[in-house]
This record gives C-alpha cells, sequence and structure tokens, in this order.
C-alpha cells in the first residue's frame, strides 16, 4: 500500500517525507520470510504479525516490545482499529500473545503498551502468560483536552518476563536529575550528587512513573505522521534495561519503526512486523539514517538526563566531557 501523504509543511519542520523515487529504492529493503529453521529474519516485514509468528523460529526473542492498537477507534493512514467492548480487547491480545510466545526465550522480557482502559485487558492477559513485575506510567502530553472528562496525559507500558531468570541492566537507565536542596558530608563534600559549573546533579535509580519523555514533534529528525509514534528515549530506557548487546528485539506492530531504529543504534539485532507499506519505507529510512547517527535525543554517556536539562553540555567531573550528540536538537528536549 502507497499512501501519498502530501501536506505543507513549515521551514525548519524536520518530519521524515518520501518521495516515489524513495519509495520505489526502500521497497527492496523490507525483509522476506524465509524458510530457515533456527535462523530468524532480520530487518522489517512487510505483512500481518499474526500470520508471520507462526512461521517464525522458537525461542529466539530476548525481549518483545508489543504495542499493539489501543482498545480505541483509531485510524493509521487507511487502516482502522475498531474500539471493541473490554472482554472482546482481551480476547484479541490473548490471541496475539499466545502467538507470539513461542518465539520467546526462556529468559526473554516482554514489554505490553497501552491506555488507561486497556490496563484491565493487559494485566488479565499477561498475567496469565507472564510474571507481571511491573507498569511503567508515562507522561504523554500531547493532544487536545476534552470538556466532559479529564485529559488523557499517560500511558502505561507493563513491564513482564517469560520466567524468574531475566536480564535488568540497572546501571544503564540511570536518570540525572537536578538537585535542588543538596545535603553534605560533614566535610562540606557532596553527598550522593555531583557539584558542576552548571548545577548541583545527582544519578538517581530509574522508577515506574516517567515525567522525561518528549513526544516526537515537528522539529525532530525522528518525527514522522504515524499517529501514535513511540519515542527513541522511550524505546531506549526499555532496551538498554532489559537486554545486553548481540540481543534480538522483536516488535510485531512496529509502526514507524522506533524499536528497530533504537536497537540498531544501541547493537541489537532486531525484527519489526507491520502491516501498513507506508509506515514500513519510513521505518526502513530512519534505519538507513540510524547508520551514520546512532544518537538518541535525551541519553549522552551512559546517562538519561531529564526533560528541558541545559547542562548536558557542561563537563561533570565524574562523568567526563559530555556533548550534545544530536543535530538541531541535542540533548534539549
Amino acid at each position: 500500500m502507497t499512501l501519498g501523504i502530501s501536506r505543507k509543511r513549515a521551514p525548519r519542520n524536520r518530519t521524515l517525507t518520501l518521495s516515489n523515487m524513495e519509495r520505489v529504492s526502500l521497497r527492496s529493503q523490507i525483509a522476506e520470510l524465509i524458510d530457515s529453521p533456527g535462523s530468524p529474519p532480520e530487518g522489517i516485514i512487510c505483512g500481518d504479525s499474526l500470520e508471520i509468528a507462526p512461521k517464525l523460529p522458537h525461542r529466539f526473542v530476548d525481549l518483545l516490545f508489543l504495542d499493539p492498537p489501543y482498545n480505541l477507534n483509531k485510524s493509521f493512514h487507511g487502516i482502522t482499529f475498531s474500539k471493541k467492548a473490554v472482554a472482546d480487547y482481551t480476547v484479541w491480545l490473548d490471541r496475539v500473545v499466545t502467538v507470539l510466545k513461542a518465539t520467546l526465550k526462556p529468559t526473554a522480557t516482554v514489554y505490553i503498551c497501552g491506555d488507561w482502559l486497556s490496563s484491565a485487558s493487559i494485566f488479565e492477559v499477561a498475567s496469565s502468560h507472564f510474571v507481571v513485575r511491573n507498569r511503567i506510567t508515562w507522561e504523554r502530553e500531547k493532544g487536545r483536552g476534552s470538556l466532559s472528562n479529564w485529559k488523557s496525559a499517560s500511558e502505561d507500558i507493563w513491564f513482564c518476563t517469560n520466567s524468574d531468570d531475566y536480564c535488568f541492566n540497572v546501571a544503564a537507565v540511570k536518570l540525572r536529575r537536578r538537585v535542588l536542596a543538596p545535603y553534605t558530608n560533614g566535610d562540606g563534600s557532596p553527598k550522593d550528587w555531583m557539584r558542576t559549573d552548571a548545577g548541583n546533579y545527582r544519578d538517581t535509580h530509574p522508577s515506574n512513573l516517567w515525567s522525561d519523555i518528549t513526544i516526537p514533534f515537528w522539529s525532530m529528525p525522528e518525527n514522522t505522521d504515524h499517529p501514535a509514534q513511540k519515542s527513541e528515549k522511550l524505546l531506549a530506557k526499555l532496551i538498554l534495561a532489559s537486554s545486553r548487546p548481540g540481543d534480538f528485539v522483536l516488535d510485531p506492530f512496529v509502526g514507524s519503526g522506533t524499536a528497530c531504529v533504537v536497537a540498531r543504534k544501541l547493537g541489537r539485532r532486531f525484527l519489526g512486523i507491520d502491516l501498513n507499506e507506508e509506515y514500513v519505507l519510513w521505518a526502513l529510512r530512519r534505519l538507513e539514517m540510524a547508520n551514520s547517527d546512532h544518537s538518541i535525543q535525551g541519553l549522552a554517556d551512559g546517562v538519561f538526563w531529564e526533560r528541558n536539562t541545559i547542562a548536558a553540555q557542561q563537563r561533570i567531573p565524574q562523568a567526563g566531557a559530555l556533548v550534545p550528540r544530536n543535530q538541531g536538537g541535542g540533548l534539549f528536549e
């Protein structure tokens, strides 16, 4: 399916667009499902993940990022998903998880995305297949308000594992925060924080409440016209925490490709699947861009910076020189 999305852009708008010539070239990069036992395809496949997953090898996935359509009436550039009764959505989601479960290693981690309405379905399904360990709530400050309800400004990601043997790299996902009321030792030295010319900072353990995520917007090079795009920073946290270099990441509803792009930037293998060809082509173009730019907004020298941090350009003695690595955006969010 080719969707000619043509709209007038502001001069500084960096949203990804494709010419017809680029689409022709990118189609040749779409991965194919080859019957080769034990050797999973890598790249991005265009097709229905529920039909493709049963044909994949068993037990090759280290990290499953499951971002299915939420239980909403939503149009994905010509492909629609209709809101269901909660019980019916639960049945549909259980079918998705059942089909994908065979691809998981016993040590695999699973992250399942949803909103407030799908939470009941996700917990019921996830708890019947996996060990549910936590629910991350992240601030999604975008969209219009409502005159008759509270504005929805958050989404959830359920953290599950296939067993009690799993990977979690807490040191890889520390968050650097400003220290407004610093405590000191008896000699006046910092207690659990660092003093710099740009201010005082502390590297904190990650919690299940994330307020430092910025939704991709028009001036960011990672932005596309996908209606539900996740940010690279969000995926980087999940991938760094729950996989190791060389591990395999599977995203069966890959959309504009964020999970695969971040997997490439962080040295993981990956497979993405999506029914919408235009989205697959966007994802492939982003993968091309990732070959020459491994930067992830908000991440520098192994530390995630809180939103709107400006001191990321300053030298932090304990961490070394921190320099923005994104053109036209750096670490500012």
